[in-house]
């Protein structure tokens, strides 16, 4: 195993491989930028709501109201799922390279962002750390190949399911779901589903995820041809 410091907020990679995108990884600091004062914002007034029910009820009915305003926050409701196609002028196979090595294109927003990248033999880890320092995280990648050529993305954070990803892409003859196109290029067909379930709280991620997904992409050399992503409430 291998540790990949950051430098500047920025892992790198050593070993040849193509390393973090510099400009993907702007990109995600962008999102971070903005989503931590929405997420900051919404855990605010779930914290007010709770102190004004404190404050305005008796002392017993005030804390079950303010209690159930931060489980109502919390409670696991949602799933999001979705499909991309994305167009690259890069090679069928510089394209596998990407989605099966450590920093797959999808999950710009995590290694974009995070301390330290670490190569295992199933994939990678990414090492973040908040509250000044005082708590940390590891969130694990591990990678799939199949016969024909295609990757599976297998994500967990703090040892939980997260999500999974299903990449078609080329091989010498093409598969289905993806194509090599005019002048060389290559499409790439991606669906992923959550394996965790969030709460309103974790709204605020997903909502500036999806406002900077084209242009993390974007800057790593995939231009977003179709893409549809749905967030549902939990059966």
């Amino acid at each position: 195993m291998r540790v990949v410091s950051a430098v500047c907020r920025m892992p790198s990679t050593t070993d040849g491989r193509r390393p973090p995108d510099p400009d993907a990884a702007a990109v995600a600091s962008r999102y971070r930028r903005l989503e931590r004062p929405l997420s900051g914002a919404v855990a605010l007034l779930v914290g007010v709501a709770a102190a004004v029910a404190m404050l305005s009820l008796p002392l017993l009915p005030g804390l079950g109201v303010a209690a159930a305003v931060i489980l109502a926050a919390r409670v696991p409701l949602f799933t999001s799922r979705g499909h991309t196609r994305l167009a690259t002028d890069a090679s069928p196979g510089a394209v596998r390279e990407d989605f099966a090595g450590p920093t797959p294109p999808p999950l710009a927003f995590q290694w974009g962002i995070a301390d330290a990248i670490r190569e295992t033999a199933p994939g990678s880890t990414y090492e973040f750390s908040y509250l000044f320092g005082l708590r940390s995280t590891t969130m694990a990648v591990e990678t799939h190949r199949d016969g024909n050529g295609d990757v599976r993305l297998v994500v967990t954070a703090g040892g939980r399911p997260w999500a999974t990803y299903e990449v078609g892409l080329v091989d010498g003859g093409g598969s289905e779901g993806a194509d090599e196109i005019e002048g060389g290029g290559t499409t790439v067909d991606v669906t992923w589903a959550s394996d965790r379930r969030f709460g309103l709280n974790r709204l605020p991620q997903w909502v500036v995820a999806e406002r900077y997904r084209a242009d993390a992409l974007a800057a790593q050399g995939y231009t977003v041809v179709d893409r549809e992503a749905t967030l549902s409430l939990v059966d």
